[in-house]
């Protein structure tokens, strides 16, 4: 096949998903180079990848080679479906203000266009699918067109879609995501299980609303461009190819059950950490 090549990968749990997905990307993707290479970096490997994930809550959840710990992945969720950092987002019309450009849940709960109000397009998407389960209308977007061409680190994240099928008696929600660009070593594992967090959050208020109880189905994660950087090659061979001769899947991945408690410990103290960023 001529071009980037498209790969798909699948797994029954999130852990052995995004494995799945590092280890065809290395086997089978394209050596390019990125616009953040320096002079002396090899280029990226990288494909367009499409990773399925039939049941996004089994365990294990968590693998235990994604560059972070238990606190990282909590805050990280806390950052995209609560909007812990949103506070940090600079004011558009002001050229003093250096904060962030953008964060994924303030695009998501509250997308301004100019002349509009905020849409919070999470809810948008709660009320199609509680009126209408099997709408194919039920998307939101993060791209600003006037503003992201121009960004100097525009969204990776550009969609997310929702639909709900009737199975075996049980309404069954099913995600679709897309990414333009995804680190799949040192981002792509946080991304995905931030957003089955916000696939759990979507069909906890379907199911609210609709007076039903409406459960996870899979998870589809796709990327355009899904790379491993040229600058840590070293590191990724090391680490994590290195791991899978030594050590059995189980012993790879934790369960999110085990974890939990450190996690939801750590809340209270991510809180004062994002506040203080504020100052």
């Amino acid at each position: 096949m001529p071009g980037i090549p498209v790969l798909h990968v699948s797994g029954d749990c999130i852990a052995r998903a995004w494995e799945n997905s590092l280890i065809e990307l290395y086997k089978h993707g394209c050596r390019i180079k990125t616009q953040y290479d320096k002079p002396e970096d090899p280029p990226s490997i990288d494909a367009t990848m499409m990773i399925t994930i039939e049941d996004p809550l089994k365990e294990p959840m968590i693998h235990k080679d994604f560059p972070g710990g238990p606190e990282d992945l909590e805050e990280y969720s806390m950052e995209v479906c609560e909007g812990i950092k949103d506070h940090l987002v600079r004011k558009p019309d002001d050229p003093e203000d250096t904060r962030w450009e953008y964060t994924y849940h303030q695009r998501l709960f509250g997308y301004t266009a100019p002349g509009s109000p905020p849409a919070d397009q999470i809810a948008t998407m709660v009320a199609k699918l509680a009126e209408t389960p099997y709408t194919r209308r039920a998307q939101s977007i993060t791209w600003k067109v006037w503003e992201d061409n121009d960004c100097y680190d525009p969204p990776c994240l550009q969609s997310i879609w929702c639909r709900i099928t009737e199975e075996e008696g049980r309404p069954v929600l099913s995600m679709n995501v897309r990414f333009r660009s995804n680190d799949a070593y040192k981002a792509a594992f946080m991304n995905i299980f931030a957003l089955v967090r916000l696939q759990q959050k979507i069909a906890k208020e379907v199911s609210e609303k609709r007076g039903t109880s409406v459960v996870i189905g899979r998870y589809c994660h796709m990327a355009d461009s899904y790379h491993i950087y040229g600058s840590y090659f070293n590191e990724f061979e090391g680490r994590f190819l290195g791991a899978l001769n030594k050590r059995s899947f189980e012993q790879r991945t934790m369960r999110l059950e085990d974890i939990q408690d450190i996690m939801e410990a750590a809340r209270p103290g991510i809180l004062d950490k994002a506040r203080a960023m504020s100052r």
